[in-house]
């Protein structure tokens, strides 16, 4: 393979991965959208937790092994 060939090789390879980090990230912050407006997680609580990470502070969530637990005793 000549040197042109290469490049023209390498130009694709960019493209095609520069195209699949696009669509991976779009894809991404689509369903971080989706989830917010469907209410299964809000979002507004993990950007307040920048301000507010004080040892005293709430868990955010309740862990699962907790909920399955509590599902189990009932």
């Amino acid at each position: 393979m000549d040197h042109e060939t290469l490049l023209t090789i390498q130009g694709y390879a960019k493209f095609f991965l520069i195209l699949v980090v696009f669509i991976v990230f779009y894809s991404y912050a689509y369903s971080i959208y989706k989830r917010d407006k469907k209410g299964e997680r809000d979002f507004e609580k993990y950007s307040n937790l920048v301000h507010d990470d004080a040892i005293e502070c709430d868990p955010l969530e309740k862990r699962k092994e907790e909920i399955e637990n509590k599902e189990k005793e009932k």
